[in-house]
């Protein structure tokens, strides 16, 4: 089948646009995204911080999210799918602009209220989009859909660490980037509000997945079920607790483990292009600098995370999402066991092998948790993006592990997040009860 045909709906009508101008959603938040992990590494530097204390900066962008959340599913069922995104990128904007008063009052508080206030916004898009994906064409193709368009995600996630860098770590110093903070979240709260005209006059009609669980049927029969009452959407609700404060603390300690962790660099290389200007000498020897870092973050890492999405995508046309996530989720977990073993550059290898295979886990988790919901799945949404507030709390066990030991043995928390996880993926056919059929949503057949 032609890739055009992921996105014709009933009597041939083609929602390819649409599910292109959604797909910059996805671009927006994995810049936001992307530009917080390298934020923290600087207030540690600029308010001499510890790093669970700089944790408060993924605290307050999760909290974000934990606050909206349900907020944003009334909003989603209320205004329909148009009008909650529009509702969400200007709360985005609001955001953004707050950091130039931020910028001159430099306080922690008044840059983790600009960052929780962006997170709100985040919150009401991806409440929005990522459900919306998966009925902007055939079913069986949702999780495909839902895994491209957060491939747009992944290019975000590059480019944040890029942007977010070339302030934070400014050749003039951190007290001339402390100054210059509110760039570029004021040209984010900028483009926000060209995008909101955007889908003010884009044709984004208000669609719904199928009542596999006949929900609107019991509903009229005075026999109402609840979400909660279907395992495989609770269940998606706690694997996605997981799988954020894995993320979460992968790639908001990355730099720190990149620092402290990378063996030293043989001479040969430093000097090159790669390393120029990217290294630091300690006791006589190279090692990578918070510069470096934050290099390596946006041109190996997240274009690592990049590949696994795309490929996700298309693996998931042959194979079943819940065994892909399963499967990813199992190496996952020997990763991290190889990064806590402490082997040198095996485990620095493993660290950017976590990335690729966490790509596809959550939009595959949002994809089998919302299966099947019907118009449930805007509710559903609301609490399975709120389980996002696991990225304001497992950063901080991750964070005290590594003030206590070393940022190695930190990596314990997200291998044990994985590896419940991959129960998840496993058990899906079981709680989703469709054990022995054909699921329409994740297999071509």
């Amino acid at each position: 089948m032609e890739l055009s045909g992921m996105f014709k709906g009933e009597g041939g009508k083609s929602y390819l646009f649409t599910f292109f101008i959604i797909s910059t959603l996805f671009l927006l938040w994995g810049i936001c995204n992307g530009m917080i992990d390298v934020m923290d590494k600087h207030f540690q530097d600029y308010l001499h911080l510890t790093k669970a204390q700089s944790a408060w900066v993924q605290f307050a962008h999760y909290l974000g999210y934990l606050l909206m959340s349900l907020p944003a599913s009334w909003l989603a069922r209320k205004l329909g799918y148009k009008g909650g995104i529009i509702s969400g990128l200007l709360l985005v904007s609001l955001g953004g602009f707050w950091f130039i008063p931020a910028t001159h009052i430099s306080a922690f508080w008044a840059f983790l209220l600009g960052v929780c206030i962006i997170a709100m916004g985040l919150t009401v898009l991806e409440t929005v989009a990522n459900p919306y994906t998966t009925v902007l064409g055939p079913k069986k193709f949702a999780a495909t859909r839902i895994n491209f368009a957060q491939s747009f995600n992944g290019v975000g996630w590059i480019f944040g660490p890029i942007i977010g860098g070339a302030f934070f770590y400014s050749t003039e110093g951190a007290t001339v980037a402390q100054g210059q903070l509110y760039i570029p979240y004021v040209a984010v709260a900028i483009i926000v509000l060209v995008m909101a005209l955007i889908f003010y006059f884009a044709d984004v009609p208000d669609l719904n997945t199928e009542d596999e669980y006949h929900l609107i049927e019991s509903t009229e029969k005075g026999s109402k079920q609840s979400i909660w009452s279907h395992p495989h959407f609770s269940g998606a609700v706690a694997a996605q607790f997981l799988y954020v404060a894995a993320q979460a603390g992968i790639f908001s300690f990355f730099i720190n483990y990149m620092v402290e962790e990378t063996p030293s660099l043989s001479h040969s290389l430093v000097g090159s292009w790669f390393f120029t200007d990217r290294t630091m000498l300690r006791n006589g020897e190279y090692f990578v600098s918070e510069k470096g870092a934050t290099f390596l973050l946006g041109t190996i890492a997240f274009p690592l995370f990049l590949l696994g999405r795309a490929t996700g995508a298309a693996i998931m046309r042959k194979i079943k999402a819940h065994r892909v996530l399963g499967t990813y989720a199992v190496i996952n977990v020997f990763v991290c066991g190889v990064v806590v073993m402490r082997l040198g550059w095996v485990s620095v290898a493993a660290v950017f092998l976590s990335f690729l295979f966490m790509s596809i886990m959550f939009p595959t988790i949002f994809s089998l948790g919302i299966y099947g919901l019907g118009v449930q799945a805007k509710k559903a949404s609301g609490y399975i993006v709120m389980a996002i507030i696991g990225g304001a709390l497992m950063p901080k066990i991750m964070g005290y592990l590594g003030d206590t030991y070393n940022m190695s043995v930190g990596f314990l928390v997200p291998m044990g997040c994985f590896a419940i996880i991959a129960s998840y993926g496993f058990l899906w056919p079981k709680l989703s009860k469709t054990e022995g059929t054909v699921n329409p949503l994740t297999t071509l057949k």
